[in-house]
């Protein structure tokens, strides 16, 4: 058990077992364990997933234990971004799988083609390919320069 510091995204949802299957069609993650809920049918209580090089939790909603779900929330105020090789490639596989797109692939003044899709249970992920690598100051110079600012 490795006692390095790290942060993993916990999210919950509405139909974890399906949030599962649209995660892995849309994002290619594979599922490393689950825990259903022995006193609820089919109610995950947790799951591991593996989008890449990162690791996703998530259950189904508790709202006893404050475990809401952006559906019940009307929302949230939370985006997940998934690095990936293809901007393009990635939006349309996650549409595909029943993702809406908010926002379609657009290269970006700060070296990123970048999309934005919600998924069928709420939650909001930006899709980034880096087109073009650059230091933080010009990422700075040419967004003053394209707001004018």
């Amino acid at each position: 058990m490795s006692t390095e510091q790290s942060i993993t995204p916990y999210i919950v949802t509405k139909g974890a077992s399906k949030a599962i299957d649209f995660y892995r069609d849309a994002f290619g993650a594979a599922e490393l364990f689950r825990m259903t809920d022995p006193s609820d049918s089919g109610k995950i209580g947790h799951a591991e997933l593996q989008i890449g090089g990162s690791i996703l939790y998530l259950a189904d909603e508790y709202p006893d234990f404050g475990a809401i779900s952006p559906d019940t929330l009307g929302g949230t105020p939370v985006t997940l971004h998934l690095r990936v090789e293809d901007c393009d490639a990635a939006t349309e596989r996650a549409e595909q799988a029943g993702a809406m797109v908010l926002r379609r692939p657009k290269t970006q003044s700060f070296g990123d083609r970048n999309a934005v899709v919600q998924d069928p249970f709420g939650h909001r992920w930006m899709l980034g390919q880096v087109v073009e690598e650059m230091a933080p100051e010009e990422m700075q110079r040419r967004w003053e320069a394209e707001t004018g600012g």
